[in-house]
């Protein structure tokens, strides 16, 4: 039996859905784009060609939810690594945080830089429920565009790639790499090895490059995932449900138009909303709030039948330490436990700001003992231990039965590798370790290790003479 938790009724979710159509329809989204509103109008959408606001009917959403995909499957450059979506438990997503980190060596706060990234990128390769990887916002060396990231993340990981992209510029070269990678153009549509995060601006605005970029890759069916970042209070309403209502109305105007632009388009349903600190007006990711409306939005993901991907496992704490895994477990366990797909956040401290090795392995157990909760107990009779209770009787103990052998080398009783279960005469005579020095043993552990599954010598040169050219042509 799985365990599940649920944070909005059916009425709930109806009434969700109803007030998005309601905003879409009174209010309407406003889009920079002169494709996207073409694409719109001819639709159906009501356009005025002055405020470029589109307002959109219920009828367009729902026949965009008829032609969006209910299941399709991210590649991973390793194929053994391949994500299917809808998926039975919560896979991870690396943060695109990380414009700073703790340097590993010395602990100073800096800006994070080319070979911080690969570090990020080694260590949460090995991860046991690393899943996709949205790269960290290097800022040195200069320039390092998006492009150069996007790419160098296939170097080092083996996982399925997600980004975003700025400028229709930056397709012909993402999906030149991806044929250098994959061998063929049809092999990039069928493999799906790269996804694109697609931020709407809070309070219903579409960028026009990005917008303009993304419907010119879904041409080659790299699914798009929508990620509205409406803050309660401050970018959205100071109400979570007229919060939620709001991110959800920016995420079917998302769907709508890229289902218009090519049905059939694989879309993620996502969401990375968050809640205002109201002593400063800043965005907060580690409150109860926040992940509140983000399980909130994964349950309206699945009312209308689709993947979703949401923010959680996120903290608003600058240090490793007890904050950052209170936090991160409250923003994390309430999305493993009500089926979330894809959570996104690991890594990530200072609100997203910081991203440090250690912590991505921290995130790690504390996403593996959620999916423990989340697997619930098995009541099948092959767990039915009635014959051992008869046969150890009253007053006996069950340490030498053969069941529980088996039962402690199993997956019924989860292991930590951080969390210490010594004695404490053990726990001191070891050092007194907590789970961040573990952490950094594991990390150096890694990074000491040669590189797995690494991309072949031709193809990086490939890759590499990409990233010279979109240096030069992307300045």
């Amino acid at each position: 039996m799985f365990a599940q938790a649920q944070f909005l009724s059916e009425k709930e979710h109806q009434i969700i859905h109803s007030e998005s159509i309601r905003i879409l329809e009174e209010v309407g989204a406003l889009f920079h784009s002169k494709k996207a509103l073409t694409i719109l109008k001819k639709n159906g959408a009501k356009v005025d060609p002055q405020s470029k606001i589109a307002k959109i009917s219920a009828e367009m959403v729902k026949e965009a939810l008829k032609t969006a995909p209910k299941s399709f499957i991210c590649g991973a450059r390793v194929s053994d690594k391949d994500f299917a979506l809808p998926s039975s438990f919560s896979g991870y997503v690396l943060d695109n945080g990380g414009i700073f980190t703790r340097d590993f060596k010395t602990g100073e706060r800096r800006i994070a830089n080319a070979q911080d990234n690969y570090e990020f990128l080694r260590v949460f390769d090995e991860m046991k429920l690393a899943t996709m990887v949205w790269g960290t916002s290097v800022q040195e060396p200069e320039p390092y565009n998006l492009i150069r990231k996007i790419l160098t993340a296939y170097m080092y990981s083996s996982l399925h790639i997600q980004d975003e992209l700025s400028h229709p510029k930056e397709v012909p070269f993402i999906i030149e790499g991806l044929e250098a990678i994959l061998g063929s153009s049809d092999a990039v549509r069928q493999r799906k090895l790269f996804s694109v995060v697609y931020c709407t601006l809070a309070p219903l605005v579409h960028e026009g490059h990005m917008c303009d970029a993304y419907l010119d890759l879904i041409e080659y069916e790299q699914p798009v995932c929508v990620f509205p970042m409406t803050c309660a209070g401050s970018t959205g309403p100071g109400s979570l449900f007229s919060n939620i209502a709001l991110g959800n109305a920016e995420a079917l105007s998302s769907l709508v138009l890229f289902q218009m632009a090519k049905p059939g388009c694989p879309l993620i349903y996502g969401d990375a909303s968050g809640s205002t600190n109201f002593s400063s007006g800043g965005f907060l990711e580690g409150s109860p709030e926040m992940v509140l409306q983000t399980a909130a939005r994964g349950e309206m993901a699945r009312f209308y039948g689709l993947p979703n991907e949401q923010a959680g496992c996120l903290t608003d704490a600058k240090e490793h330490g007890a904050q950052a895994v209170m936090e991160k477990m409250i923003t994390t366990l309430p999305l493993a436990m009500s089926g979330v797909d894809l959570i996104q956040g690991p890594g990530a401290l200072e609100t997203s700001n910081m991203m440090t090795l250690e912590q991505i392995v921290v995130d790690d157990e504390i996403a593996c003992m959620c999916k423990r909760l989340k697997d619930g107990v098995d009541i099948s009779e092959a767990k039915n231990y009635f014959e051992d209770i008869r046969d150890v009787k009253p007053g006996g103990h069950f340490l030498t039965q053969p069941s529980t052998l088996k039962a402690c080398r199993s997956s019924e009783f989860f292991m930590p590798q951080l969390a210490d279960r010594n004695s404490c005469d053990q726990w001191v005579a070891l050092g007194r370790p907590d789970i961040y020095d573990r952490a950094r043993k594991k990390v150096e552990e890694i990074l000491a290790s040669p590189q797995k599954n690494p991309l072949p010598d031709d193809v990086i040169g490939e890759l590499e003479d990409i990233m010279r050219r979109a240096d030069e042509e992307l300045k």
